[in-house]
């Protein structure tokens, strides 16, 4: 019997999160990636102008599967963000309209 959205079994429900009162929230504007076989380490650093090296703040390991589940996470919560708020602009990437009306590019010679 094929498995149908009629008859999968329902999702589970995700997990209740407890967050403690003396958690540290850290702000991130870096992140470097790095992976082996079996997990990927993302290390999360705040950069400041003119202020080198850029000092990490939190080390976070995962599965290669947690890191998969949450590039999905990720994907689906930034759509419905610009679906409420409007398109993310990355700096440095050209819009359609950049590209249509941008001037002419000088002749070659």
């Amino acid at each position: 019997m094929a498995n149908t959205p009629q008859n999968r079994p329902p999702a589970p429900a995700p997990p209740s999160l407890e967050v403690p009162a003396d958690l540290v929230t850290n702000y991130a504007n870096v992140v470097r990636i790095a992976h082996s076989p079996s997990e990927l380490v993302f290390d999360f650093a705040h950069l400041l102008p003119g202020v080198t090296p850029a000092r990490v703040c939190t080390r976070v390991v995962m599965s290669p599967l947690g890191a998969k589940l949450l590039q999905r996470a990720l994907a689906e919560n930034l759509s419905r963000y610009e679906a409420a708020f409007g398109e993310i602009k990355v700096p440095g990437e050209n819009s359609l309209a950049d590209f249509l009306f941008r001037p002419p590019a000088p002749p070659k010679e």
